[in-house]
């Protein structure tokens, strides 16, 4: 008795026995299904409870933490590849999910396997159930998704962690690591008002909480006003400032982007290349390359040419992702104004003088129509649809009833396959499909044109067996 009213009032901290594991795959996508009724609550007090009670494993780790509107996932994805290339354990997480339920976790860039996902979501769950059993809350499901990351990379002695915040920074779930190396920080602008404030300087705030006392912080190019809040949170925190300079020689391409960059120190790198399309990834690219130079001197080096190679053979799906040709089929993860201005930027670039068919699926607190203003004018026509399975999914009615405001020819399809069809009716194969908003739904977007691609070449194929 008294053992458990110890438990109870937290004089002694609870680590879940060892026991046969019993949950498969679907019944943890089940599980993980029925908790979203537990939404969005920002804060470290249920997430901080649910780690001690897995033993705190985020303790066990060294991070760096990527906080920012726009370009968080890029530059995990370069920061996972170089220091992979280096010859390091390295750990990633990010979230949404966008192609597979499982690529969120990663390790040397690749995915979790359903066994110990499964394992990893079973303990988290376990140790769910037991703080509701003490009365407390249940876990949000990004505190289980947070926890089950911390468990799986620590018990995989990862080298290092590249962690992507989900929504903010300071209230975010990550924000429970203390030992962080580096914080950095991607451009930051107006997104997720309705928690974070409705000001850049209260946004900036809550990404700059990011920063640890002692750590390296890397900054993007900023407004002044966010800079200010940058700075004056690295400097209580006695840290040291690094802020990007700009690319030179860039040579921007869709499948192939060079450029040449000189860090803070002066070390210069020639002939730098990144597969990755879009004009703001040679951006992205850039502030790895100078975090890189920050990890060198706190114990990670890494030399010019594992820093050419992981540049290079770095991937990032959804984020300007062709994957398709004639017609192209692009994907992108735009979803917010600062976003949405990138991606006209590179619309601009990439494909003057093409046709464009947009496939537009959004979120309901989202900007939709500073989005719709900023893209409408390069399309030609315009395919509203609903994210899947997403209760703050913008019904695709209600969204073309926004960009109607914007461009005149607007449909709205009843589904995802339908919007897909309606878009190669529309587009010859020397146009353009662009496919945009919600990270959500471009994953089931992608294997949906697959599908549709290998279902054209077996009817191709039985067609030619016919002829013969």
């Amino acid at each position: 008795m008294n053992k458990i009213m110890d438990i109870l009032f937290h004089k002694e901290e609870y680590v879940p026995k060892r026991k046969k594991y019993t949950m498969n795959f679907k019944q943890t996508l089940a599980y993980m299904e029925s908790i979203k009724n537990y939404g969005i609550v920002p804060g470290l007090s249920t997430i901080k409870k649910l780690c001690e009670r897995l033993g705190n494993p985020q303790d066990k780790l060294s991070f760096v933490h990527i906080a920012g509107t726009n370009g968080k996932g890029s530059v995990l994805a370069f920061l996972s590849s170089i220091l992979k290339c280096a010859g390091y354990k390295v750990g990633s997480y990010h979230s949404p999910a966008v192609f597979y339920d499982c690529d969120r976790f990663q390790i040397n860039g690749r995915s979790i396997s359903k066994k110990p996902f499964c394992e990893c979501v079973e303990e988290v769950k376990n140790a769910c159930d037991f703080m509701v059993e003490e009365g407390f809350a249940h876990p949000t499901p990004f505190e289980v998704e947070t926890a089950a990351a911390f468990l799986y990379f620590a018990k995989n002695a990862c080298d290092i962690v590249v962690l992507e915040t989900g929504m903010g920074g300071r209230e975010d779930a990550t924000n429970l690591v203390n030992t962080t190396k580096a914080a950095v920080l991607t451009p930051i602008s107006m997104d997720h008002m309705q928690f974070l404030g409705n000001t850049p300087e209260r946004i900036a705030a809550h990404k700059a909480g990011i920063i640890k006392d002692g750590c390296y912080v890397i900054t993007a190019e900023q407004e002044p006003d966010i800079l200010k809040v940058i700075e004056q949170e690295a400097a209580q925190k006695k840290c040291s400032l690094t802020i990007v300079g700009r690319a030179q020689k860039v040579k921007y391409g869709l499948e192939k982007q060079r450029f040449s960059y000189q860090d803070v120190s002066g070390r210069r790198f020639e002939g730098l290349e990144i597969s990755l399309a879009g004009k703001h990834q040679v951006e992205n690219a850039a502030l790895a390359v100078e975090t890189v130079g920050r990890l060198a001197e706190c114990g990670y080096p890494v030399s010019e040419r594992q820093l050419c190679k992981g540049l290079a053979s770095a991937v990032w799906q959804g984020r300007f992702q062709i994957i398709a040709k004639r017609p192209l089929f692009i994907l992108d993860g735009a979803h917010n104004e600062d976003a949405a201005k990138k991606l006209a930027r590179s619309i601009r670039f990439y494909f003057t003088n093409k046709k464009i068919v947009y496939i537009m699926g959004m979120l309901k607190d989202k900007e939709c129509e500073k989005v719709a203003a900023e893209t409408c004018a390069y399309a030609e026509q315009i395919i509203t649809v609903t994210p899947p399975d997403n209760p703050r999914a913008l019904p695709a009615l209600e969204l073309a009833q926004i960009v109607r405001e914007y461009h005149p020819h607007v449909t709205a399809a009843g589904s995802l396959e339908e919007g897909v069809e309606m878009a190669y009716l529309l587009a010859d194969k020397e146009d353009v499909i662009l496919c945009f908003g919600s990270l959500s739904y471009l994953g089931r977007m992608a294997e949906i044109v697959r599908e549709r691609q290998e279902n054209v070449h077996t009817e191709k194929n039985m067609h030619v067996g016919k002829k013969a």
